[in-house]
């Protein structure tokens, strides 16, 4: 029958039989099923509520040994049937805080909202499926007999609890004096019961726990026997005193207060017992056990919390008010550095210092506490601090929830550290167990990580009992990180061996010379290829937003103002791009200039003739500017600039200025200006990514800018007398009847946000910062690899390697000595070719 059974399973088809072994995985893995499901329920619901289970969780289940008992599930199956019904109970509308449900809902400190009882929509769907996964392994434990395994502890401690409540109950009919006796004697007694000098723990040793504590709980029985004896003689002789001399009924109010208070105190003290005992001697026992499985989960807790470090990183926005929209590379390029991110990265990078540290001493105790205080603190500013930083619920805040199951999973991992204890021995690198290309690439890009290795290195010589000074600490490290490398390339020989005499294969030389040469090869020409192509390729169009125009007279007040902006300025559709494009044919020097940009590049500004500010001149330099007019021996300067405004993301203001020397003529002791004021405006401008907008000169006629004319207006009316400048452009594309002035402006395409931080530098800024300084590490791979011979063409590297564990090994155990001796051997080694010949040598 089991052949044909296993027969039977065997010919099921792959989907099924996946199926089946997936459930089985589940079986066998239950309680983290219900793990899962409770810190998932406690994420989405992130309430008081359920904040309990998972603390119990990390403090209590995954630190028992061998497994949760059976009183954890069954306080975690009554606890959520109770909040069940908790929550049932508070889904009614007569509570008033029911009545204001949409407007408390995202309140982070309402208090429904924080205890767990706000009304919503499937307020109880998480916990029926938790309470679902909790009697799923409740019936697989029953299913292997593992449900009621600790009964027989159990019952021990509940005689235990009901011999005493009998000895309590029958005391209580007893006198003062008897009644204080007794109560004090049962507090010991219970002291004495639960403090052994060096109790072990119930389940491990049960049978001698029971016989025990049989025997003193007949040894208590027996005394309180005698206490009460002696006490009725007392109250016998008492009895006497009292008739002969009657109490007041104060007194009697005061002794029967008394009494009370006794009984108080010793059920205070009998409860608190009940309660400090177990949790001390669970603690006690997990910190000296008499059997550990000894393992090492570090690097899995250390994994953990860079996970959470990236996190923090790349969504430190989460942790933070009002900087949903913020971005960690834009805040640090301002050279501000975000609160938020600066506590949680501090946090952060410290828990994994002291985690380190812990795991260097081995000292159970200090994780425990640590992973206690963690626990608590973790919980407390995720739930009720971090909501009033963000000012949103837990439950809204995606990157919060997914750090902290990252947070969840290093605290199952820590509490699995600390049931089975940590190594006795701690030699190496974790990457350095096999000697494979993945290790070893592994290895050296840890090793590229800036100040990681420096900060393991002075961590472990702080942590570590040592004879070696840091530096000498410092070497040993770096030499078997060397050797470490050699005997991963050796045994890569090893594996994929060379024949002697044979010649190198095409696909080695193509493969690897063809791609180190394309890789020099565009890192030479790298900046060239990058601001060719981020423009080109990626560019994106960045069109004025305001085109601003001032003339001003020998420097004083501006004659001229206008600004052009939304409907004045005009893009150019095919048929005009292509018309100006046709204007030009024939000027090469104008096709090569245009071949750079597209009809969406060029925009047309149309400024209006009359000024928008009134010319508004003292009269002291009105006349100063009449005396510079009239003084033909001088010059008299025209100074026109503009002022081009694109989006401030992309691109800053751009802004140009000219002069001009104007000469003037006199006639009959009058001054007459010419109206026209001859190549002084330039018709066509080139907007760069810079602040520096130029004119262009290649589209212009023989080089000549255009003329215009220039009138002053006066209006004369009650308000008084108002003067402003007209100015009309001579020779326009597009010919108007009213005075105007034309401008086209050609704006260069700018790179990407995400690639501006390169592209503000340049090509000269590239080829300083980037070429250069690859150049002087590729320099240094190829020269100076004579002077490394010695050290670097070592055939078998094997016993220098052995070397170097012996001198972990022995600093693990405590041979301090033994480890001077090895590292003078290992330094001796170093300084000798000759037996650095003989060590290295092949077997």
């Amino acid at each position: 029958e089991l052949e044909e059974s296993e027969k039977f399973y065997v010919g099921q088809p792959r989907v099924l039989l996946l199926i089946y072994a997936l459930y089985n995985t589940l079986v066998a893995r239950s309680e983290m099923v219900c793990y899962f499901v409770i810190i998932l329920n406690h994420m989405i619901s992130a309430s008081m509520i359920t904040l309990v289970l998972p603390i119990l969780i990390f403090l209590w289940a995954m630190l028992s040994v061998p497994r949760p008992s059976k009183r954890f599930w069954m306080t975690a199956i009554v606890y959520t049937e109770v909040a069940i019904v908790i929550k049932y109970f508070f889904q009614f509308g007569f509570f008033p805080w029911n009545k204001y449900v949409d407007y408390t809902k995202d309140k982070p400190y309402h208090p429904p909202n924080i205890i767990g009882i706000e009304k919503k929509e499937g307020y109880v769907h998480y916990d029926l499926i938790q309470l679902l996964a909790l009697f799923f392994h409740r019936s697989i434990l029953k299913c292997h007999g593992l449900w009621d395994e600790d009964d027989k502890g159990d019952s021990s401690s509940n005689k235990e609890d009901t011999d005493d409540d009998i000895s309590l109950a029958g005391d209580r009919r007893e006198s003062s004096a008897s009644l204080k006796s007794v109560n004090l004697a049962a507090s010991v007694e219970s002291i004495h019961v639960h403090f052994p000098e060096q109790q072990t723990s119930i389940r491990r040793k049960s049978s001698s726990s029971v016989s025990q504590l049989s025997h003193r709980s007949s040894f208590s029985s027996h005394r309180s026997k005698r206490g009460s004896t002696s006490t009725r003689n007392s109250s016998q002789k008492g009895s006497s005193v009292l008739s002969i001399k009657q109490k007041s009924r104060k007194e009697l109010l005061m002794e029967k207060f008394r009494e009370q208070m006794i009984k108080a105190k010793a059920f205070t003290i009998k409860k608190t017992l009940q309660v400090y005992v177990p949790i001390r001697q669970f603690f006690y026992n997990l910190i000296h056990p008499d059997y550990s499985a000894v393992t090492d989960v570090y690097v899995l807790m250390f994994l953990a919390d860079t996970v959470d470090f990236i996190i923090i990183v790349f969504g430190f926005w989460a942790f933070g008010k009002h900087s949903a929209a913020a971005d960690i590379t834009s805040s640090l390029s301002e050279d501000q550095v975000p609160e938020a991110f600066l506590v949680m990265v501090l946090i952060q990078f410290g828990t994994m210092v002291v985690d380190r540290a812990l795991y260097l001493k081995k000292t159970v105790m200090g994780k425990v506490i640590f992973q206690v205080i963690l626990v608590f603190g973790i919980h407390f500013w995720m739930f009720f601090i971090l909501p009033g930083v963000t000012e949103r619920k837990f439950s809204q805040n995606t990157v919060a929830q997914l750090w902290y199951f990252v947070k969840c999973v290093y605290f199952g991992l820590s509490a699995y550290q600390i049931r089975c204890g940590y190594p006795t021995r701690v030699l190496g690198n974790f990457l350095t167990k096999s000697y494979n290309y993945v290790n070893l690439f592994l290895f050296q890009g840890f090793r590229l990580v800036p100040f990681l290795t420096e900060l393991r290195a002075v961590m472990d010589w702080v942590w570590t009992d040592t004879t070696l000074s840091l530096s000498s600490w410092i070497c040993v490290e770096d030499i078997y990180a060397h050797i470490f490398i050699l005997k991963c390339w050796r045994e890569s020989e090893k594996r994929y061996p060379q024949p002697r005499g044979q010649k190198k294969k095409k696909v080695v030389k193509y493969g690897m010379g063809g791609m180190i040469i394309v890789l020099l090869i565009c890192i030479v020409w790298f900046p060239l290829l990058f601001m060719s192509l981020i423009k080109s390729v990626a560019g994106i169009t960045n069109k004025p937003l305001d085109v601003s125009i001032t003339i001003t007279l020998g420097g004083y007040q501006p004659i001229f103002t206008m600004s052009a902006q939304q409907s004045q300025l005009k893009d150019l559709n095919q048929t005009g791009f292509n018309a100006f494009l046709g204007s030009y044919r024939g000027n090469t020097a104008a096709l090569q200039f245009l071949e750079g940009y597209g009809k969406e590049d060029i925009t047309l500004a149309d400024l209006e003739g009359n000024s928008n500010s009134l010319w508004t001149i003292s009269p002291p330099s009105r006349e100063k500017m009449i005396q510079g007019l009239l003084d033909f021996s001088a010059e008299f300067t025209v100074v026109l600039s503009w002022t081009i405004q694109r989006d401030i993301s992309k691109c800053i203001i751009s802004k140009g200025r000219v002069g001009f020397s104007v000469g003037l003529e006199g006639k009959k002791g009058k001054v007459r200006f010419y109206p026209v004021l001859e190549q002084v405006y330039p018709y066509y401008i080139k907007a760069p990514s810079d602040s520096l907008a130029k004119p262009i000169k290649q589209l212009l006629t023989d080089c000549r800018w255009e003329n215009i004319t220039v009138s002053l207006v006066k209006n004369v009316s009650e308000e008084g007398v108002r003067e402003w400048w007209v100015l009309n452009q001579l020779g326009k594309r597009y010919k108007t009847s009213e005075e105007s002035l034309e401008l086209f402006i050609f704006s260069d395409k700018v790179s990407p946000p995400s690639l501006g931080f390169l592209a503000g530098y340049g090509i000269m800024g590239l080829y300083a910062s980037v070429v250069l300084v690859i150049g002087k590490f590729v320099r240094e791979f190829f020269s100076g690899i004579s002077h490394s011979i010695m050290f670097e063409e070592l055939p078998n590297v094997d016993r220098i390697l052995k070397l170097c564990t012996d001198i972990f090994l022995v600093r693990e155990t405590g041979e301090l000595e033994l480890e001077e001796d090895l590292y003078a051997k290992l330094i001796f080694l170093y300084r000798s070719p000759e037996t650095m010949i003989k060590w290295t040598r092949e077997k």
